[in-house]
């Protein structure tokens, strides 16, 4: 049976946080084999359409977006979320325009949901990260695998990868799909293959982040990250 292996948490330089070129994520994803990249910029597409450009089978057009509660990752996207609308608000504007909705790393205490709003908006969702590889413990991991199983709601997993390098240490191996209908009806079937990285790749983030704000040039245009 033919499978897609996918990536579904990745960044460009078009996120605040890294410096990765949408050429360079789509060479690395192409160098291991994968066969379906869904760009997921904070608070932006502006990577994920630049990255379509240059392979239009591989990448998948996805954002993740900032809410006023935590951060949510949608893929199948046509147009930009804005950040700080309330996670309906977020998912409402997601399903108009059919996109698929996954909540981005749940449990982790850094940058994770508080439990209360997490099952408020988990019957309007299509699934959860169930495994991210920048979480710093894997306990983040295996309680996010855990409520999932729990609440019988798929799971998704990504590398969250800021820099080329970390591109495929989390991924689904599925059976093929073209559009968001078809991601969530084979979505259950899918097998998960994953690392986490090492704490130390945070600071790629960080410097990141300091070259952009002391090298305004860094920045792509018509972009605020």
């Amino acid at each position: 049976m033919t499978t897609l292996r996918v990536e579904f948490h990745c960044h460009t330089v078009f996120s605040k946080d890294s410096l990765t070129k949408p050429q360079d994520l789509v060479h690395a994803a192409r160098k291991i084999g994968l066969d379906r990249l869904i760009v997921t910029d904070h608070n932006s597409t502006g990577g994920a359409f630049a990255a379509k450009t240059i392979d239009p089978e591989l990448v998948i057009i996805g954002e993740e977006i900032m809410t006023t509660q935590g951060e949510l990752l949608a893929s199948f996207m046509t147009e930009e979320i804005p950040r700080h609308l309330t996670p309906m608000d977020t998912i409402h504007r997601l399903r108009d325009q059919g996109a698929f909705i996954s909540v981005s790393h749940p449990f982790d205490a850094q940058r994770g949901w508080k439990i209360d709003e997490l099952l408020e908006i988990i019957p309007h969702v299509d699934a959860i990260e169930t495994f991210n590889s920048r979480c710093m413990r894997a306990e983040y991991n295996t309680m996010a695998l855990a409520f999932a199983k729990e609440h019988n709601i798929p799971g998704t997993v990504g590398s969250d990868a800021h820099i080329s390098y970390e591109v495929g240490r989390a991924i689904l191996v599925t059976p093929p799909f073209t559009n968001s209908d078809e991601l969530r009806g084979v979505i259950q079937q899918a097998q998960s293959i994953t690392r986490l990285s090492s704490p130390v790749i945070h600071f790629t983030s960080r410097y990141a982040t300091i070259m952009k704000k002391m090298f305004p040039r860094l920045k792509p245009k018509n972009t605020d990250n």
